[in-house]
């Protein structure tokens, strides 16, 4: 399974992502390893997901989700 997920970041900002292990992601998030941009903008907060068969299908949705303004 994978997913594409959004996180609201502490200063209101978004950050969408995909993943393979949703749990360990989000985890790597929060102690500020999981990406250059929410490392600055902690606390995170998981507010949306969508489960997917494929890792390449949620990286696609991904990178639909980030050309949306």
């Amino acid at each position: 399974m994978a997913w594409m997920y959004i996180l609201e970041c502490a200063d209101g900002a978004y950050y969408v992502g995909s993943t393979n292990d949703l749990e360990r992601r989000l985890v790597e998030h929060q102690e500020g390893r999981g990406a250059r941009y929410t490392t600055k903008r902690l606390p995170v907060k998981l507010v949306y997901t969508e489960e997917y068969n494929f890792a390449a299908e949620a990286f696609e949705r991904e990178k639909q989700v980030q050309n949306w303004s």
